[in-house]
């Protein structure tokens, strides 16, 4: 199960340390309004899929709410499928489709999972509705 903040649920970007502090920087910044987890995750935390109008508590390294974002969007779906429009919305930089799917693949790799073209993806779209502390 995944924490909980303030009763809302948790959204941890990454993984902790610098990555995520990127992450988090950019979702408050507004420049990343999208993120792509493994559908396999939710089965093994025994969560249920995010729900738009949802919110969720964006937290640090250390579980504390650094914003608040609502679902505005959930799709699931397998990983050749994602587009471009959700890719780039991840805003990380990526110059390309391709270079989207090449670095998430590394990470997923890295993390000891292996992603193939059919593997189910949940591609989350988001916007931030507030800084700091969850209430």
């Amino acid at each position: 199960m995944w924490p909980r903040v303030n009763g809302l649920r948790s959204m941890e970007l990454g993984t902790p340390g610098p990555i995520r502090a990127r992450l988090n920087a950019l979702a408050l910044a507004g420049r990343k309004t999208a993120t792509t987890g493994l559908l396999a995750e939710y089965a093994e935390e025994g969560e249920s899929l995010e729900q738009p109008g949802e919110r969720l508590a964006l937290t640090d390294d250390g579980g504390e709410s650094v914003g608040v974002i609502e679902i505005t969007g959930v799709e699931v779906k397998p990983f050749a499928e994602v587009t471009w429009e959700h890719a780039h919305a991840e805003g990380e930089g990526d110059a390309s489709l391709e270079e989207w799917r090449t670095g998430h693949v590394g990470y997923w790799a890295r993390l000891g999972t292996r992603v193939e073209d059919d593997t189910p993806v949940v591609c989350l779209a988001f916007r931030l509705v507030g800084h700091g502390k969850a209430t």
